[in-house]
């Protein structure tokens, strides 16, 4: 079930065609692979709404 993989977690999930396509180019044009760039997404929203409110 989880492929071999010891350190990650394998997800199935859809996502807007746009943004996919997207992701898809800038992983090519930086060569880091699509599972990283989405790490590094979701680590970053996690901090947005982590925040305090500043109301």
């Amino acid at each position: 079930m989880n492929r071999g993989l010891k350190n990650r977690t394998p997800i199935s999930n859809a996502v807007d065609t746009k943004l996919y396509e997207q992701l898809k180019q800038l992983s090519k044009d930086t060569m880091i692979p699509m599972s990283k760039l989405l790490d590094r997404g979701i680590e970053l929203i996690i901090k947005e709404y982590k925040k305090p409110s500043s109301k």
